[in-house]
């Protein structure tokens, strides 16, 4: 049994690089080919197959139908706050948890720093675009066109000399978060504040959220905060798998 639901599954990726007639799909799985239409035909009935007039068959609509099922259904913030509740306890800063919506990036959550000094950030308000580090990293996957329409029509508020001043400076920042991966602010919006992040990615590889590491610079330096990344990074991988059921690529520090 087990052997015939493994050669079954076998057919799934060797469909999704394209149609395949009975004899390539036989031929792939090593079996007679009255052994690979009884596959076939069972994953016809189930809908996870089609057969075209051609008589090649692809992939089926249910297939796709149960895929945008199973991703709507994933929580993701439940899935990442047991790891956000560990980078807390091993860093003793405030770390938070990201997506963008409609235009704004918000916080759906976050871990108490243990220091006294707290950060007045709250789950369900928006961040400040045009400098927080989760932003940056969301808005970096946006497709270009989308990226420059966007930064184009945002305001660049100076909260500290450190912010970002415009669109072309905005869409600089991101092109390089792009490239690297991660994203800082090294006190953009609160001068006395610094904060690292790493993108957590969907199913698709698209980034579905951004994770951060805060603190204020009396309690670490901005060296000693960028100095976590590699921690803050693997958290943001270990979150993927759980999310995604995929591995980051393995260049990630």
């Amino acid at each position: 049994m087990s052997q015939t639901v493994d050669r079954a599954l076998s057919i799934l990726p060797l469909l999704a690089q394209g149609p395949a007639d009975l004899g390539r799909v036989a031929e792939a799985l090593g079996v007679h080919k009255s052994t690979a239409l009884r596959l076939l035909r069972t994953l016809h009935e189930h809908g996870l197959v089609y057969r075209q007039e051609d008589q090649r068959y692809r992939l089926g609509a249910r297939l796709f139908a149960l895929a945008q099922e199973a991703v709507e259904n994933l929580d993701i913030r439940g899935i990442a706050h047991p790891h956000l509740v560990r980078l807390g306890e091993q860093t003793g800063h405030t770390v938070h948890l990201a997506v963008y919506e409609e235009g704004e990036v918000l916080y759906i959550d976050k871990v108490e720093s243990r220091y006294p000094v707290r950060m007045y950030s709250r789950i369900g308000k928006p961040v400040a675009i045009t400098v927080a580090a989760v932003a940056k990293l969301l808005l970096a996957d946006l497709p270009e066109a989308e990226r420059r329409a966007l930064a184009a029509k945002l305001d660049y508020p100076m909260y500290t000399p450190r912010s970002i001043p415009n669109a072309a400076a905005f869409l600089t920042e991101l092109a390089a978060v792009r490239e690297q991966g991660w994203a800082t602010d090294l006190g953009g919006h609160e001068e006395s504040i610094n904060c690292v992040a790493a993108p957590v990615r969907g199913p698709d590889g698209r980034v579905a959220a951004a994770m951060s590491v805060s603190a204020p610079n009396v309690v670490v330096t901005a060296d000693e905060l960028l100095a976590l990344l590699p921690l803050v990074r693997r958290t943001a991988d270990a979150i993927t798998r759980d999310y995604s059921g995929t591995t980051p690529p393995k260049d990630t520090p």
